[in-house]
């Protein structure tokens, strides 16, 4: 039980670090408002989350 409350911990302050990064340096960045940026913010995490369970799915199936 203390392991999963670790856990839900340490997603609860990397979610807080997010959230004031995205509130507080975000406006600074200059990203251009092009159809291409636009796509690579929509597209981007679905992307990584493929790769993430395809590398788990590989590592799965050689054990």
């Amino acid at each position: 039980m203390e392991n999963k409350m670790d856990f839900i911990l340490k997603l609860l302050l990397l979610s807080a670090l997010l959230s004031l990064l995205i509130k507080y340096a975000a406006p600074s960045l200059a990203i251009p408002a092009t159809a291409s940026n636009a796509l690579i913010i929509v597209l981007l995490p679905p992307v990584i989350i493929a790769l993430a369970l395809l590398w788990r799915f590989q590592a799965h199936k050689q054990n």
